[in-house]
């Protein structure tokens, strides 16, 4: 599941065949506002966010939702927002507001309780109507060891959640410790490049047992890359090859010019 940041990129994703992506707040963040991930953007910006790339793509969407921006009331107002902007399911955390990044130091979580009343506001949002799906992540790991990440997603997986993501184990037998605690779950990995967790290829983990392995920054990475490359280029009086940019009549049909111009002659006036 590569991850999205806009609708272009969502749009891109779905181009080349993946089933699904997931709007990643770190992405978000980095390409609206060149900000950290953390929680200096707002459920507001976030919201206008993914319903431009919801609307951009006929794949399921994930939205990632932080810790609902304030206590369980917020969390059933972000999740019924998130319904609305079409996501399929929303990401709710239980990291110490304002979060950050999941493979970053300084992160905290709250108490177990208070965690998993979010994931209960989360799932009644669901059932009284939003009718999307609840992704819970628990951060525990980095902070009070992995068995206590592992606890706190049976909880939430007990209250109703649809979908267990324990961030950050550190090795391939943390991964293979949490996918055999939470066998039968419906499991989500993360791989930053970079990032505490093994990049494990997509078949080990399908083995290990998690169902979606997420790939948050690897899109944003090799764009800054190339975005980076071609302004050097230009800076230096050149101008990029042609092999390292898509033609302009590819962007056009990209962006939906084909489609737009031939609704635009069915509704030309007749002199």
């Amino acid at each position: 599941m590569p991850c999205c940041w806009d609708a272009l990129s969502a749009r891109l994703i779905e181009r080349h065949g993946f089933p699904l992506t997931f709007m990643s707040g770190f992405a978000v963040s980095a390409a609206r506002l060149a900000l950290p991930d953390t929680q200096l953007i707002s459920y507001a910006e976030m919201l206008e966010t993914g319903r431009a790339l919801c609307g951009a793509v006929s794949i399921p969407v994930i939205g990632d939702a932080d810790t609902g921006y304030g206590n369980a009331l917020n969390v059933k107002r972000t999740i019924a927002g998130y319904a609305q902007a079409g996501f399929a399911a929303a990401m709710i955390e239980d990291q110490l507001a304002p979060k950050r990044c999941g493979h970053t130091r300084g992160k905290d979580v709250v108490s177990g309780g208070e965690a998993l009343a979010r994931i209960r506001a989360a799932v009644d949002a669901r059932d009284e109507g939003a009718g999307i799906l609840i992704l819970a992540r628990t951060d525990a790991a980095a902070l009070h060891g992995l068995d206590d990440a592992i606890d706190r997603a049976k909880a939430f997986r007990d209250a109703g959640a649809d979908i267990l993501f324990v961030e950050a184990p550190k090795s391939e037998a943390e991964l293979e410790r949490v996918a055999r605690a939470l066998e039968g779950s419906v499991l989500m990995a993360n791989l930053v490049e970079g990032g505490d967790t093994p990049l494990l290829p997509p078949a080990r983990l399908e083995a290990l047992g998690f169902r979606i392995a997420a790939y948050p920054l690897t899109l944003l990475s090799v764009s800054v890359r190339a975005i980076s490359a071609a302004l050097e280029s230009m800076r230096a009086g050149e101008h990029p090859a042609e092999s390292e940019r898509v033609s302009f009549a590819a962007l056009r049909e990209l962006v939906g010019f084909p489609a737009y111009d031939a609704a635009a002659k069915r509704y030309a006036a007749e002199d």
